[in-house]
């Protein structure tokens, strides 16, 4: 067989199974929310357990509902970042789909307008999704929390949330004043009406077809920037003490990077590497050995500012994509779904300058 009729064979395999998904719930779901094309994208990208693949019917598991938010989120991030588009296009060629590991965003531990502070602008939603916070991860050099969330649910087979939380606090009272002024005119794209939806989702574990169908919009649009345009003198001050709270001025509460998790990490870095690809010159390994991971290095994106009141455009560090692979703990075959300490400095440098290095070495936590 040809490498062509080999790829045809595999592709055709792959449109056979997004179509054995179309009848279900969280095709349903991402139907309705984002249109048929974008469903049939997620599916064709993103592996999903058949467990999560119910017939579609007049009510919504919150397994479903999270299912069909989190391959929402990951098409953004394919949208954002070229390389994770790419990327993902090799593996649709081969008739492959990833398996989405773990989302990472950052939230400020500060008065946000009319957002709650820090990360229970995210917990909010995670929680009645069935959500549970698995462990804590202190980040003292970079002045933040990190947290992972787990679904209750399909603890494995559903991407889990690793939400780190800023402390302005820790920083000087400039720099405090600026995260201030870039905060204050925070939105809160949650009306009074879909928080009680989550209630109710919290309540009984699950919602009618047309409450989960309304929801899931509104629930993507909490993973973005809330806030609006900023002096980019403000952006070089943040910037000075913090990328990351720089990172957050820029893109709020975007996906920071998505996560494939992957068999063998070192032939994925091998193929990448061959392709000319931007990736990490490191693999990170747990102290535990089994979790290793890596990352493309960060998208530059074009944002706005505000300059003595004229608009400008600079180029700052956009999203990234990043690849995990994960050991069983033991003769059970369970993944270590832990989030490793060791790991930390390397990840968050694929969004930080190199000033920033030297200060985050050696630094506590995972993403």
């Amino acid at each position: 067989m040809s490498e062509r009729a080999g790829e045809l064979k595999a592709q055709n395999a792959l449109s056979l199974r997004v179509a054995e998904a179309a009848g279900s719930g969280v095709f349903a779901l991402l139907r309705g929310a984002l249109g048929l094309d974008a469903a049939q994208a997620a599916f064709e990208r993103l592996h999903v357990v058949p467990g999560l693949l119910k017939a579609a019917g007049e009510r919504v598991s919150r397994a479903e509902l999270t299912q069909a938010l989190n391959m929402a989120l990951f098409l953004d991030v394919t949208q954002r970042v070229p390389m994770a588009a790419a990327y993902v296009a090799d593996l649709q060629r081969e008739g492959l789909q990833l398996v989405f590991d773990h989302g990472a965003l950052r939230t400020v531990a500060w008065p946000s307008g009319a957002l709650p502070p820090g990360e229970a602008a995210i917990t909010r939603v995670l929680r009645p999704l069935g959500f549970t916070m698995a462990a804590t991860y202190p980040l003292p050099r970079l002045k933040m929390t990190g947290r992972a969330w787990r679904h209750a649910d399909f603890p494995e087979d559903i991407a889990q949330f690793f939400v780190s939380e800023l402390h302005p606090e820790r920083f000087s009272g400039s720099f405090q004043g600026a995260v201030t002024r870039v905060l204050s005119t925070s939105r809160d794209p949650l009306t009074p009406a879909d928080l009680a939806v989550l209630e109710q989702l919290a309540r009984d574990g699950d919602l009618p077809m047309a409450a989960a169908s309304a929801l899931l919009p509104r629930l993507v649009g909490c993973f973005a920037r809330q806030h609006g345009l900023f002096e980019a003198d403000d952006y070089q001050a943040l910037l000075a003490e913090s990328a990351e709270m720089a990172w957050i001025a820029t893109e709020g509460n975007a996906f920071n990077h998505a996560t494939d998790r992957v068999a063998d990490i070192d032939a994925v870095v091998a193929a990448q590497r061959a392709l000319e690809r931007p990736v990490k010159d490191t693999i990170e390994t747990s102290a535990t050995g089994r979790v290793r991971q890596t990352a493309f290095k960060a998208a530059r994106v074009m944002r706005e500012f505000l300059d003595r009141g004229q608009r400008v455009m600079l180029e700052v560090p956009g999203s990234f994509h990043e690849f995990i692979q994960r050991a069983p703990l033991d003769e059970s075959g369970a993944l270590d779904l832990a989030f490793d300490a060791g790991n930390a400095t390397g990840i968050f440098k694929m969004t930080a300058g190199a000033a920033t290095d030297a200060d985050t070495a050696g630094e506590a936590a995972s993403c």
